[in-house]
């Protein structure tokens, strides 16, 4: 089955549908590649999906650990580079809650790391991941 149908809108913009769900988002091209950049570029979804995969392989575990990651967040930093233009690098930083145990966080860690974006970018593209936990 297909995962999803992409639309060229005209004007840099594309919209995509989740095939199964029917959920959709759209994106534009970047201002610095002739675009409005009023929605997510497509190297902004890439470098996104990293955290959401990171942060969903996390909320597995956790729940495998009983404990709870709701409200944790991601923020991420997307670099880009010329020829050819590609992202160079991602940096997450994540806001992880304080009251998880150090055997608890170090597996949480280590799935956030080894979650299928992560080995599915190139490895050329520098991952900077930075764990906060508590404020």
């Amino acid at each position: 089955m297909s995962t999803s149908k992409v639309t060229y809108l005209g004007g840099l913009r594309t919209e995509n549908e989740h095939l199964k769900s029917g959920s959709t988002f759209i994106t534009d091209a970047p201002i610095d590649n002739n675009g409005k950049g009023e929605a997510f570029s497509p190297t902004d979804t890439v470098a996104t999906g990293l955290a959401n995969c990171m942060l969903t392989m996390m909320g597995i575990k956790a729940r495998d650990l009983k404990v709870d990651l709701q409200g944790s967040t991601a923020i991420v930093t997307k670099t880009m580079a010329a020829n050819p233009r590609r992202i160079s690098r991602i940096e997450v930083v994540m806001q992880l809650p304080e009251n998880i145990d150090a055997k608890s966080r170090k597996i949480l860690q280590n799935t956030a790391n080894t979650c299928p974006v992560h080995y599915s970018l190139h490895p050329d593209i520098e991952k900077e991941v930075v764990f906060n936990w508590g404020n």
